[in-house]
Order: C-alpha cells, then sequence, then structure tokens
C-alpha cells in the first residue's frame, strides 16, 4: 500500500468519525421525516399533474370520437343526396379524426397506467410516513431511556463505592466489637458474681473446720460437782508451752492455706 492510499484512508476514517459523531438521532429522523414530506408533496403534485393530463386527453380522445361519428354521417347523408364528391372529402376528414383518436387511445392508457402507478407511490409514501411518525416517537423514547440509562452509569461510576463499601465495613466491625465487648462484661459480671458465693461457701466451710480444730484442742471442762483441785494439781494439769507452740504454728499453716484460697 502506498503513503498516499494509506494518508487517504486515515483522512477518510477520520471524517466519517466525526460526523458520526456530529450525527444526532433525534434530529437526522426529524430531517429525514421533512424531506419524505416534501416528497409527498411533490408526488401529490405530480399525481395531481398526470391526472390533469389523463382528463384532457380523455376530452380529446371523447371529441374525436364525436367527430368521427359527425362526418360518418355526413358522409352518409351527402351519398344520400347523391353528392359522391361530398362524401369522399367527408371520410377523409373522418379518417383524420380516426387517425388522432388512435393516438389519443394510446397515450389516455398510457397515461391511464402512470395515474395508477402514482397513486399508488402516493398510498405508500404517506403509509411510510405515518410509520416513520410512529418509528420516530418510539426512537425518541428509546434515546431518551438510552440518555438517563448513560447518566445514571457514569453517575455510579463516579461514585467511590469502595470507600463507602469500606465505610460500611469499618462501621459493621466497630458494632461487632461493641457487641462483644458487652457480652464479655456480660460474663465477667457473672463470673464475678458466682466467684463471690463460691468463696462465702469456701469461708464457711473453713470457719466450721476452724471451730471443730479449736473445739478438739480446747481441755475438756471439769464437771460442776467435782471438787476443786489443789493449787499442786493445778499446775500439774497446765497446758505445756510447747503444745501450745504447735497450736499456733498449726493454726499459723491453716491461715495461710486459707488467704493462698
Amino acid at each position: 500500500m502506498g503513503l498516499f492510499d494509506r494518508i487517504k484512508r486515515v483522512v477518510s476514517s477520520n471524517l466519517n468519525d466525526l460526523v458520526n459523531k456530529a450525527e444526532d438521532p433525534e434530529k437526522m429522523l426529524e430531517q429525514a421525516i421533512l424531506e419524505m414530506q416534501e416528497d409527498l408533496v411533490q408526488l401529490r403534485q405530480g399525481v395531481a399533474q398526470a391526472i390533469a393530463a389523463q382528463k384532457r386527453s380523455e376530452k380529446q380522445y371523447n371529441d374525436a370520437q364525436n367527430e368521427i361519428n359527425k362526418w360518418q354521417r355526413n358522409a352518409q347523408l351527402a351519398l344520400q343526396k347523391g353528392d359522391e364528391n361530398l362524401a369522399r372529402q367527408a371520410l377523409e376528414r373522418k379518417k383524420t379524426y380516426t387517425d388522432t383518436s388512435t393516438a389519443l387511445k394510446a397515450s389516455l392508457d398510457t397515461q391511464s397506467t402512470q395515474v395508477e402507478t402514482l397513486k399508488r407511490n402516493l398510498i405508500q409514501l404517506e403509509s411510510k410516513i405515518s410509520e416513520a411518525k410512529t418509528k420516530k416517537e418510539m426512537l425518541r423514547a428509546r434515546i431518551t431511556t438510552a440518555k438517563a440509562q448513560e447518566q445514571l452509569q457514569n453517575m455510579v461510576s463516579g461514585m467511590n463505592t469502595s470507600s463507602a463499601m469500606s465505610a460500611f465495613e469499618r462501621m459493621e466491625e466497630k458494632v461487632l466489637m461493641q457487641e462483644a465487648r458487652a457480652q464479655s462484661a456480660g460474663e465477667l459480671a457473672g463470673a464475678d458474681l458466682e466467684s463471690q458465693f463460691a468463696r462465702l461457701e469456701g469461708s464457711s466451710d473453713v470457719d466450721d473446720e476452724l471451730a471443730a480444730l479449736k473445739a478438739q484442742m480446747l481441755p475438756p471442762a471439769a464437771p460442776q460437782n467435782q471438787a476443786q483441785l489443789p493449787p499442786q494439781q493445778q499446775e500439774t494439769t497446765a497446758p505445756n508451752p510447747k503444745s501450745n507452740e504447735v497450736v499456733d504454728a498449726e493454726l499459723d499453716s491453716l491461715r495461710k492455706q486459707l488467704d493462698q484460697l
């Protein structure tokens, strides 16, 4: 391919692209209907002229037929009067009108065919114009819908949907975290209450056990009717300091165990 051919193709493609961009479908349809209506006006004028010419030819043909009949009668009358020369002249005039009538009949047949064709074309063009107007309204509605959809798509594409969705996701995550904290707080409150009751129950058991141990460690009480022992016997029954130290050590051990609970 030569350089000039390539340049010509590029220029043609660019011009076609400019023409396509400059074309407005709605305006193009309106222009097409206007042109069809102009054609309709011209076609109606043509049909009217053809019908008028047909009427003139038909009148001329009828006049020629009348003249033929008239000169036929004149020829017969001349023969009846014995004027053969006059009858001959009448027949010559009849022949002239006969030739004219034959030509007019051929022209009239042609004009009749043309008029019928023009009438059919006129009806078809009127039907096409009506159909074009209906299509124009339908296409106008489709163009309006297409423009609205295009604007909507441009609006949607211009929106930052990713940031909006991420904002919703962040809000949802915050709500889930808040719900989790509320649930964990409720569980901790219930656990703390249960632990308090457990400590109360545990301390009651330890106190009972401590009281029982104290009761075991105390010396048995002397009977009221028993005679008072002499001072020497009382001294002999006094508690041993070593045994008290053992008890205190055990009590300290028990306290430490209770503190660790």
